[in-house]
């Protein structure tokens, strides 16, 4: 038998992230030979994912990146089960190492199949759902581009937003965060009242006259009634009209303009765990 040394272990572990029993585990049974310890405990993930396929993976680290000339970012959420793992340091740290790798890909696809520290991002992947013994995936993929992209994490990893802007104004990086936070908090469905799907404007109108219709209210003031509930609905749920966080006598657009009278909201992406 082959003689495992610590150091063989060590590196073992430093490269797969196993723990270092199974790491020496895998060295005895591969006979000393590295690459085919890798491949063992890669096995052991996919026998791990394969069982855990049907669990639920809701908890995990939510990341946004943005590139160094704030044209560009991503949001990739790495899922897992439990609150615990997701407040792993290393479970976090691969997170990250994943968000800036995926800056680099255009779709979630193409970003599982590049390379990630010479294996695929899904290899790597159920690699860790065999090291950690929870079901790992990417969750949420998004990308944002503008003239000016900032972002925001917030507290614990578990809601991340991009916001763009038309432009790079003096103060465009405050904006920007100010503007991804509110999206973070205030959840928005669209942008403006152009971005809403007409199927949720048709039940909120449905919804709003059934309320209407229970208040007893007559049938032919429905349509203009419901017409004013929905200015609300948009109020309240499009992120360039609804109520500052910051400062509620402004809409977000109005803060906006405030900074520079010409600039504006281009678009925002959310990614939220739990």
């Amino acid at each position: 038998m082959a003689k495992i040394t610590a150091a063989e272990v060590n590196k073992l572990r430093k490269t797969t992230g196993a723990g270092m029993m199974d790491c020496k585990k895998a060295l005895v049974e591969a006979e000393g030979d590295f690459d085919k310890a890798i491949e063992i405990l890669r096995k052991k993930g996919q026998k791990v994912a394969a069982k855990r396929a049907d669990r639920d993976s809701s908890e995990g680290a939510a990341i946004a990146k943005v590139n160094s000339d704030n044209t560009e970012g991503v949001i990739i959420s790495l899922n897992c089960e439990t609150d615990f793992v997701a407040k792993n340091d290393d479970f976090v740290t691969l997170a990250n190492e994943l968000a800036d790798l995926a800056m680099g890909y255009d779709t979630k696809e193409n970003f599982l199949a590049a390379d990630f520290k010479g294996m695929s991002v899904q290899d790597k992947l159920t690699e860790q759902t065999g090291v950690i013994g929870e079901k790992i995936e990417i969750g949420g993929f998004e990308k944002l581009s503008a003239p000016f992209v900032g972002s925001y994490i917030h507290a614990g990893n578990k809601i991340a937003t991009l916001v763009g802007l038309s432009a790079a104004v003096n103060g465009a990086e405050t904006v920007a965060k100010d503007v991804a936070m509110q999206a973070a908090a205030m959840n928005p469905v669209a942008l403006n009242e152009e971005g809403v799907d007409q199927s949720i404007i048709d039940k909120e109108v449905e919804i709003a006259k059934d309320q209407l219709r229970q208040e007893g209210k007559p049938e032919e003031m429905l349509d203009k009634i419901s017409k004013g509930k929905i200015k609300r609905f948009f109020k309240d749920n499009t992120l360039v009209n609804q109520d500052f966080i910051k400062d509620s006598k402004q809409s977000v657009a109005q803060y906006v303009k405030s900074v520079d009278s010409d600039l504006e909201v281009t678009g925002f992406k959310r990614v939220a765990l739990g």
